[in-house]
């Protein structure tokens, strides 16, 4: 497994338990607002430095019993074809999972569901249907997209699904959209709001977040929508 980085502790990355973060590289979206391009640009990736998997394997061991949980992101966890094994050996060492995913990859993600895996599933819902390509940065298949949210919706133990809302790309209309196309009573959504720092595309790192306040008010819109419904912060 390419290990491109290691967060020994996160408080929030887990919705209720203490856990690390494991960065695998590379993705097949380029999101302008993305902070992680060291991630996802090929030229960047290739200098990140690595963390040796026997390495991150001794460190979770010597965490056992103090740390509840692994969130694994990325770039794009599921364009590597080992995670499944990957994550078995973490499982196997007593820690829950938590995935985080763009949704591009139903099959793989389907095996790791079926398999038990995942204890938790976090999906990126990067726009309304008819933006969702612009968005993005590439060519989205939209039927691999609606493929991850219903599999998540129906095997997921724990899941939820999460917009980055960008001023310039995302309306209020476009969370409407949304919460129409995914929201169910069983489905958690959260809003985070932009941050305009280390982002992939320069530009937008001149761009002001949306105020807190619309973003909740249109929480307020669309929360009869979902189980829960609420803004979150990115920093």
């Amino acid at each position: 497994m390419e290990i491109c980085g290691l967060q020994k502790t996160t408080l929030i990355d887990y919705p209720g338990k203490v856990a690390a973060i494991v960065f695998l590289g590379g993705c097949n979206f380029r999101c302008g607002f993305c902070y992680s391009s060291e991630l996802v640009l090929p030229d960047k990736l290739k200098n990140q430095p690595r963390v040796d998997e026997k390495e991150f394997f001794d460190f979770l061991e010597s965490k056992c019993g103090l740390l509840d949980g692994v969130v694994i992101c990325g770039g794009e966890p599921t364009l590597s074809e080992d995670l499944p094994q990957f994550m078995d050996k973490i499982k196997n060492l007593g820690f829950a999972l938590k995935l985080d995913t763009n949704g591009t990859n139903p099959d793989l993600l389907r095996r790791i569901l079926e398999a038990g895996l995942a204890d938790y599933v976090a999906m990126d819902i990067k726009a309304p249907k008819e933006k969702y390509s612009l968005v993005c940065g590439r060519n989205a298949n939209l039927q691999d997209i609606e493929k991850s949210i219903a599999l998540i919706k129906s095997q997921a133990k724990d899941f939820e699904f999460r917009t980055t809302v960008v001023p310039g790309l995302h309306t209020a209309q476009d969370i409407s959209d949304i919460a129409h196309w995914i929201g169910d009573k069983r489905t958690k959504y959260y809003l985070q709001n932009f941050w305009p720092a280390k982002t992939l595309d320069p530009e937008l790192q001149k761009v002001h977040p949306f105020d807190d306040i619309f973003l909740k008010e249109i929480c307020t819109e669309i929360k009869s929508h979902f189980l829960e419904c609420r803004v979150r912060n990115m920093v």
